[in-house]
């Protein structure tokens, strides 16, 4: 129950949610996909939550993990910090302040302590989805959102179709012109400028304008 709920909270925030029920699916997920944050329940099937942490820094991954798990022991929080976690929320918790500890521990892994992120004339604010460029200042959707997050956290960089499916929908499967819908809605909110686009490759946002 509190694995659903938690899922479709990330999903209401414009999160790409990829769920995974013991600890060698999460090792394999990590292997195949790229993710920004890792939620990690301690008490999975198969292999223990500990055991996946420790895996995972064994390998000098660097992924941001924040443990959530009903064990509230000091010795248990010291030992799964030390092995590198970087946030440790007990269970039960309010949905609101998982999300405020995800932005942060997102902000800290990408160098910022800043709440808002700012990509030349375009910021957009995590918290409140709010987007403003230029003139124009908005509030987007959740998916819209997820799109323009996705490229403002690689400003220049051109990024595919397929790439930013992943990256709003996760595994899911999607229509083929979702994409184009959420670019033509943006554009619409925030000028015709805001998303560039490289035909026959895909979307990027300029830092310098």
């Amino acid at each position: 129950m509190i694995g659903q709920a938690t899922e479709q909270a990330l999903l209401d925030a414009a999160h790409a949610v990829d769920w995974v029920t013991d600890g060698p699916q999460a090792l394999a997920a990590l292997t195949d996909h790229d993710f920004d944050l890792m939620l990690l329940d301690l008490g999975l099937r198969t292999m223990d939550g500990v055991e996946v942490l420790r895996a995972l820094r064994r390998k000098d991954d660097t992924l941001p993990v924040m443990v959530i798990t009903a064990r509230h022991e000091l010795e248990t929080r010291v030992d799964v910090l030390d092995l590198g976690a970087d946030d440790y929320l007990v269970k039960p918790f309010e949905l609101k302040e998982l999300l405020a500890r995800m932005r942060a521990v997102v902000r800290r892994s990408g160098g910022s302590g800043a709440p808002q992120i700012v990509c030349g004339e375009l910021t957009i604010d995590p918290a409140t989805h709010e987007a403003e460029f230029r003139n124009a200042r908005c509030r987007l959707s959740a998916r819209e959102f997820a799109l323009m997050e996705a490229l403002v956290r690689r400003p220049g960089a051109i990024l595919g179709k397929s790439e930013l499916e992943q990256r709003i929908y996760g595994w899911s499967q999607v229509d083929s012109n979702t994409v184009e819908v959420l670019v033509y809605g943006l554009r619409r909110k925030l000028g015709a400028t805001v998303i560039r686009t490289v035909r026959g490759v895909g979307y990027f946002v300029d830092a310098r304008s």
